[in-house]
């Protein structure tokens, strides 16, 4: 009984496995506001110290 349940879940994270790499590459086809950049400008002020 516990063999069987440790195959299921080995199945399924292989299964889950492929399911992202899966997204990973054809999610962009279909979902590609998901995967763009965000577009904007950043502007982050920075104080340098002096070197001694």
């Amino acid at each position: 009984m516990l063999w069987r349940l440790i195959k299921l879940l080995f199945w399924l994270a292989l299964l889950g496995g492929i399911a992202l790499v899966a997204y990973a590459y054809i999610g962009p086809v279909f979902f590609p506001d998901d995967f763009a950049p965000p577009s904007g400008e950043v502007i982050i002020p920075l104080t340098l110290e002096p070197a001694e």
